[in-house]
């Protein structure tokens, strides 16, 4: 019997996606999560097949989050399923552990096909990004500048697009005024930006904001 537990702090997503795998895995155990504490107090308790989570959740911030799952259960496939798009995320979330990514606009098949794939051992990549990533490397393509930011600094970057000041920012993140001033710095130094202002439309114009 197949146990899948799905983390989503909507709740109709959650029985959205319940439906979805009851109907396609025969006598499949859905477990349900609202937020990232409450999916890493269920993972310690019970062993689980598979984990179908979101990145955008109460509790931490979701990179943070899958290296943690990772690191506890390291072969546990976790399966990334989210309304952010695959060009912002995905290559993220697959160098963070993760065993899949599925946007939430994705046809319902492709949530069975995707946790089937990753259950097994493999990984799932959804057609479009397949194609992006072959694209990018036949190309030769460079990377837009984001991509050279570490993981903290990205989500700063993405918080600061979002309107948060420094302390907004710093009280998100559970981390100094100091230090996340820090962070800005070097943002703007690797994206060779000199205020938030131009951050913010870069975010707002490559689709960035958290």
């Amino acid at each position: 019997m197949l146990k899948v537990l799905v983390a989503d702090d909507f709740p109709l997503i959650r029985r959205g996606v319940r439906e979805l795998l009851v109907e396609g895995f025969q006598g499949a155990k859905i477990g349900e999560a609202s937020n990232f504490h409450e999916m890493l107090d269920l993972l310690r308790r019970k062993p689980w097949d598979v984990a179908v989570m979101d990145i955008s959740m109460p509790g931490m911030n979701g990179l943070d989050a899958l290296k943690q799952v990772k690191e506890e259960f390291p072969d546990l496939p976790v399966l990334i399923f989210s309304m952010h798009p695959e060009e912002q995320y995905a290559v993220r979330m697959f160098k963070a552990g993760a065993d899949g990514y599925l946007t939430k606009v994705s046809a319902p098949e492709e949530l069975v096909k995707a946790i089937t794939k990753v259950q097994q051992g493999g990984k799932y990549v959804s057609p479009s990004l397949g194609e992006a990533l072959v694209f990018t490397v036949k190309s030769g393509n460079e990377k837009p500048p984001n991509e050279l930011l570490s993981d903290r600094e990205y989500q700063v970057l993405c918080l600061i697009g979002s309107g948060k000041t420094v302390s907004e920012i710093a009280g998100t993140t559970n981390l100094s005024v100091t230090t996340i001033s820090t962070y800005r710095a070097r943002i703007l130094e690797k994206m060779r930006m000199k205020t938030n202002a131009e951050l913010t439309r870069y975010v707002i114009r490559q689709g960035l904001e958290e």
